[in-house]
């Protein structure tokens, strides 16, 4: 692929992301109306399943071929790259409100399943850092209990609106047609750009490992990317954050847990440090939208700073 056709996918792939996330953010806040769902629980499954799919392709497919270090890669860098520039970036847009049951619930319940996946890579691993089959199948458990949680919970919310709950006019399946248009958009446009990224990077003579970690990590990240700023330009607060939060559980409760299950992924030290250091980022967004219940601007601004230099951590390292 020469630099020209580099360029055309990265392009391509970029107009496709930006269209079809204003599809899909509209087929969700429109599904959220007609099913008297709330939008962040919206977010937190069907938004963040659409969008998440770019990392499953990636992570089960390296599974599949035994690539363990873009496996467990991609989701550690991924989920670092959700919560400090997709949350960050949405917070410069428009400062992020943060609904309590996120901040009661999502938040930590994200915080203890990447706590959890570290202790696996470091206890059960037969003396190996590694995530075993059973690791996995942990991990697809707590992410069954998760979806019921979910379900119910929507179901619970919709019953206590009743029928007063204003519905809009937008035919069900019109509300289907536009998410699946606008995640197809999504997945096909984040596929453009990682080809175009990552032959780039070979191009420019980067180390693979480097690019597993960084441009492998932020292409396949993209869809979260886009969809949630789309989401805070729209004042759709609620699934830009449930979006972010739900894909960072989604990486690694069902990605990982079906990467695992196919075969064990054994790592080192690094992927340790990296997901030490995931634990601290999701802590420290988590304390700045419990200060005052949103994400500001300046945290935002803050958020993206630490990207920046992890990033330099990690091209150092």
């Amino acid at each position: 692929m020469n630099v020209f056709l580099m360029i055309v996918c990265l392009v391509l792939g970029f107009v496709l992301l930006v269209k079809g996330a204003d599809f899909f953010v509209d087929g969700a806040c429109e599904l959220s109306d007609r099913l008297r769902i709330p939008a962040y629980v919206v977010g937190l499954t069907v938004v963040a399943f659409g969008t998440s799919l770019p990392e499953a392709a990636v992570s089960i497919t390296a599974s599949l071929q035994h690539s363990n270090e873009i496996a467990i890669g991609n989701v550690i860098g991924s989920n670092i790259f959700n919560t400090l520039v997709v949350l960050g970036a949405s917070a410069l847009f428009s400062p992020i409100v943060v609904k309590s049951n996120l901040l009661k619930r999502d938040f930590p319940f994200c915080i203890g399943i990447t706590i959890v996946m570290l202790v696996l890579m470091l206890t059960l691993g037969g003396g190996q850092i590694a995530l075993t089959r059973m690791d996995g199948i942990i991990l697809l458990v707590i992410f069954a209990v998760f979806m019921i949680m979910s379900v119910t919970g929507a179901k619970e919310n919709a019953s206590q609106l009743g029928e007063s709950a204003e519905k809009k006019d937008v035919p069900l399946w019109k509300s289907i047609m536009f998410i699946v248009i606008g995640a197809a958009g999504v997945i096909v446009g984040g596929q453009l750009t990682v080809n175009g990224a990552k032959s780039l990077a070979e191009f420019a003579g980067l180390d693979e490992k480097v690019i597993a970690l960084t441009v492998v990590a932020i292409g396949t990240s993209l869809p979260e990317l886009v969809t949630s700023i789309v989401a805070s330009r729209k004042n759709q607060n609620d699934i830009a954050v449930g979006n972010a939060i739900g894909s960072n559980i989604f990486n690694i409760l069902f990605i990982l847990g079906i990467s695992a299950t196919i075969g064990t992924i054994t790592t080192d030290i690094n992927a340790v440090i990296d997901a030490c250091a995931l634990v601290g980022i999701v802590v420290l967004t988590y304390v700045f939208a419990l200060a005052k219940k949103s994400i500001n601007r300046v945290e935002g601004g803050i958020m993206i700073f630490v990207y920046a230099t992890y990033t330099v951590y990690l091209l150092i390292r």
